[in-house]
């Protein structure tokens, strides 16, 4: 292995590191937030308002994201990001603490807007990073830890985070997510893009990531848009993206409390049960994503296309259920699918697009899903007082199998002859 790519390769566990550390800190203090909000005003509405402003200014962010990525570099600007949340939640825990339950709402929630609106570049910045900080062969690899260490989060935060708040309180909580987001920062500021080619090639490769001085603001901001419209790869992995968050959010905390109660007649028990299990799933599927990498990366796309349809599948089949263990079972296993291809479609979206194009094509990406994230949600949640919660999962499970018909229609564009995967675009 090559000194460069041995730099680079230390990068990447620091950046890999940097998300990990970052996105515990976001659980913690989201929760301890949370439980002082519900503690203050007594009211349910105020408590959703919190998850509420961070999706709406991710959604800002990643818009505005091309004017910051014009005039930063990727390491350069997730710097700037971690800096601002570590800077801004400071500000909020001694707001929080210093004025305790006379603290303004107003206040809370602007700085809340104004954290997530930072955190909103951190996503595309990072997934954007990794093709530059690891070689081709390793970059399935790459994103398979990376979607282990958000599953294992995921997966353990929550129940920790709750169990912190109760025994420490929300105020000590908030202290250790303070930590937290430091050391994030630490690790983030150790990241190094490595420079590669000659000199008159890093020197024309910097000049191109400054702004062009006939690129107006207008045009930063569609750049990644006009990109995805161009490219018959792009266009169809973000229009099985966008299907897939169509149907992915009925896995929110309120349709599967819903669906455990109604469907199986347990309690809130089962729930966190079946939450579990869908997140071990998740964290199985990623290590064995990262097991089997050699051979999934040979059929890249046809990998993507099984894990699509395992998990519509089995989504169909969790929908008929009726037998708790049995229900439990089926989560467990549908994750292993889940993360295939969503580990996959990363990887391919990733080759498909430009070193220079990328950070712009997931910022519009990381724009469109969180809107439909949103409208699914409010969507879904009318479709279940409709058709039933029943219905619902039949109907998530229907997005996922026309993803699938999707898939196989551009199927052409990815692959050529036996096993063989197809170049850019």
């Amino acid at each position: 292995m090559s000194k460069l790519f041995v730099t680079s390769r230390k990068s990447f566990y620091w950046l890999w590191s940097s998300q990990t550390m970052s996105n515990a800190a976001d659980i913690l203090y989201v929760t301890a937030l949370t439980v002082l909000v519900l503690q203050g005003t007594e009211s349910v509405v105020s408590t959703i308002l919190v998850p509420f402003f961070r999706i709406f200014s991710q959604i800002i962010s990643g818009f505005l994201a091309p004017l910051m990525l014009r005039k930063f570099h990727l390491p350069r600007l997730m710097l700037l990001s971690q800096g601002g949340q570590l800077l801004f939640f400071v500000g909020l825990a001694l707001y929080v603490q210093g004025i305790g339950e006379s603290a303004s709402l107003a206040v809370i929630f602007a700085l809340v807007f104004v954290m997530s609106f930072l955190d909103g570049w951190t996503t595309p910045v990072r997934n954007a990073l990794v093709p530059r900080l690891v070689e081709k062969d390793w970059l399935m690899r790459a994103n398979g830890l990376i979607s282990v260490s958000d599953q294992t989060v995921q997966f353990a935060g929550w129940g920790i985070s709750g169990v912190l708040v109760a025994f420490v309180g929300a105020p000590r909580t908030m202290l250790l997510a303070g930590i937290l987001y430091a050391v994030a920062f630490v690790c983030t500021a150790l990241i190094r893009e490595p420079s590669r080619g000659t000199k008159n090639e890093l020197a024309e490769s910097a000049q191109s990531e400054r702004p062009k001085s006939t690129e107006t603001r207008r045009e930063a901001l569609l750049e990644g848009w006009r990109v995805i419209g161009r490219s018959r790869r792009l266009r169809g992995l973000t229009l099985i993206d966008s299907i897939d968050m169509l149907g992915g959010s009925v896995w929110v905390g309120a349709f599967t409390l819903l669906f455990v109660q109604e469907a199986l007649g347990k309690g809130e028990e089962w729930w966190g049960f079946i939450n579990a299990a869908y997140f071990a799933g998740a964290v199985l599927g990623g290590l064995l994503v990262v097991a089997l990498v050699k051979r999934l990366q040979r059929r890249l796309f046809d990998s993507m296309l099984a894990g699509i349809a395992g998990y519509a599948v089995l989504t169909i089949a969790y929908a008929h259920m009726t037998v708790p263990a049995a229900a439990l079972l089926l989560v467990l296993v549908m994750g292993p699918f889940a993360e295939l291809s969503m580990v996959a479609r990363r990887t391919l979206i990733q080759q498909s697009a430009e070193e220079e194009e990328l950070p712009k094509v997931l910022s519009a990406q990381a724009t469109v899903l969180n809107i439909i994230f949103c409208a699914s949600l409010l969507g879904m949640a009318k479709l279940a007082e409709v058709v039933g919660i029943v219905n619902l999962y039949l109907y998530a499970g229907g997005m996922s199998l026309l993803a699938f018909a999707i898939g196989i229609a551009i199927r052409r564009h990815f692959v050529f002859g036996k096993g063989k995967e197809a170049t850019i675009r």
